[in-house]
């Protein structure tokens, strides 16, 4: 067994970054409408999954952390979540 902890041998996905034990993204879009729609969506699929983000939205901008508090890390919820969110963006 590694001494590694699990969340470092996860892979961080792409546009995110790891700071203060959570993964990181800010999403821009072109208005609020754009901003808000896309938290919907992500409100469905994090229901959906049982995972919820924190996040704050200031006009066309979304930040999201993604941590398992249960934990006090990334595991493999949060990156499913957050590859689930980029997919959203490419659609």
């Amino acid at each position: 067994m590694s001494d590694e902890p699990d969340s470092e041998r996860l892979e961080t996905p792409a546009g995110w970054e790891r700071r203060d034990q959570a993964l990181h993204r800010v999403f821009t879009f072109p208005d609020f409408v754009a901003a808000f729609g896309f938290m919907t969506q992500v409100a469905l699929l994090a229901e959906a999954v049982g995972h919820h983000p924190d996040w704050s939205n200031s006009w066309n901008t979304v930040t999201v952390s993604l941590s398992s508090h249960d934990v006090g890390e990334v595991t493999e919820r949060d990156v499913d979540l957050a590859n689930r969110m980029n997919r959203l963006l490419s659609e």
